[in-house]
């Protein structure tokens, strides 16, 4: 079977690729053995992730959680702070609200499954084609690629999108694997049986990171998220991660289910070498590194670089991966790199301990970090807002931060 875009994984990135190509009249074939599927994340999706998708998905439809705050601990000190999120006050609110308002939402959670769920059917309504097999084999054939499945079928396509995460299959057979300082950890467990309407985070530096709870309908995403050559184990941050429901009570006497997946969580550097696309080959969302390195939020990354992947192919101009990669690099390279520069002392106690203050004392700290967390405040003038609210000393670290990093 002939088509003229292949994309290896039906996750959000690639879901909305394939609806992006298809709704403009390409042939596009998606493959994946296993989605929709329940996926070891936190599973939030901000306001302006669904903006993006608001015309193909149905909320009404899409059982979520509408998050009600963001709870920081730091259990060092004994300190705790409340961020309200179901309302929606400030300069960044102002700055983004033509996206809000498209959703009228902050921040949900959805399991993946059924959020995923959703966008394939999108795509597929689109007119995509979702074949539920794993790509084995991606060969060069006469300037396409052939490529063959696991159970023995062959397609012939002119574009090859990897979609398929950071141990992405199409990355790997184009050389551009990620080593492993440049990937996260995200372990943990599900909650079976415990419900909220609260994120839980807390910030920690052995290893640098953060461990969260996330509200699901019907459980909770509990985990610890840290780089992959910190030297702890998935094991052993599991563990961490166990001792943190034993001590705070949350998920308490809910059946845990344990998981681990690989996150991109690239440096500055490796952001300034970013390759994700080259002659008849794009890679989007995870497997193109396009993930928060301080958050390691990656959906609204994925689908907006999904965006510009179907833009390129069926809009664009002149050679279609040189114009997806300055799309990308234009669009959402700038602001991973502002997070890059502030990952590496982001965790470290001095910063925990500035932010839990200000947390604790100024409404307008606990607006900022709303809005960081539902997404509509971006990295960009980051700091000037922080200065506006008289916590200067919370934004001269940050601006330490990114200034070190640049050096």
């Amino acid at each position: 079977m002939d088509a003229d875009v292949v994309i290896v994984g039906a996750g959000p990135a690639g879901a909305w690729t394939a609806y992006g190509l298809a709704r403009r009249g390409a042939r596009v074939l998606l493959f994946d053995p296993s989605h929709p599927r329940e996926k070891p994340c936190g599973g939030g999706v901000t306001g302006r992730a669904l903006s993006i998708v608001a015309e193909a998905v149905s909320l009404d439809r899409l059982p979520a959680v509408h998050v009600r705050s963001a709870r920081f601990l730091d259990r060092a000190t004994g300190v705790s702070a409340a961020v309200p999120l179901d309302r929606a006050k400030g300069p960044a609110d102002r700055m983004e609200s033509s996206e809000r308002c498209r959703t009228g939402e902050r921040l949900i959670v959805a399991s993946r499954r059924d959020f995923d769920a959703h966008l394939v059917s999108a795509a597929e309504r689109a007119g995509a084609t979702l074949v539920p097999a794993r790509v084995s084999q991606v060969a060069r054939d006469n300037g396409a690629f052939r490529v063959l499945t696991a159970d023995g079928r062959t397609y012939s396509t002119r574009w090859m999108i990897g979609a398929d995460g950071a141990n992405s299959f199409v990355r790997r057979r184009m050389g551009k694997r990620f080593p492993l300082d440049q990937l996260s950890i995200a372990t943990g467990f599900f909650a079976h049986g415990a419900v909220s309407d609260e994120i839980v985070i807390e910030m920690m530096a052995d290893p640098p990171g953060y461990l969260w709870s996330f509200p699901r309908v019907d459980h909770l995403a509990i985990g610890i998220c840290a780089q992959a050559d910190a030297g702890k184990s998935a094991a052993a941050l599991r563990a961490v991660t166990a001792t943190w429901i034993g001590e705070t009570s949350i998920g308490a006497g809910a059946r845990l289910q344990p998981y681990s997946w690989p996150i991109p969580s690239l440096s500055v550097e490796a952001f300034d070498t970013l390759e994700i696309a080259g002659p008849g080959w794009l890679l989007v969302g995870d497997a193109a590194g396009l993930v928060d390195p301080v958050t390691r939020e990656g959906i609204y990354f994925a689908l907006k670089s999904a965006e510009h992947a179907a833009d390129a192919l069926t809009v664009a101009t002149g050679e279609p991966d040189r114009q997806y990669f300055a799309r990308v690099r234009g669009d959402i390279v700038p602001e991973l790199i502002r997070a890059a520069q502030l990952k590496a002392r982001f965790f470290r106690p001095r910063f925990t301990r500035l932010l839990m203050q200000a947390l604790q004392q100024s409404e307008g700290i606990r607006r900022v970090m709303a809005d960081l967390v539902a997404g509509t405040q971006t990295y960009r003038g980051l700091e000037w807002r922080l200065a506006k609210t008289l916590e200067v000393g919370l934004a001269w670290e940050l601006l330490q931060m990114r200034s070190a990093a640049k050096l």
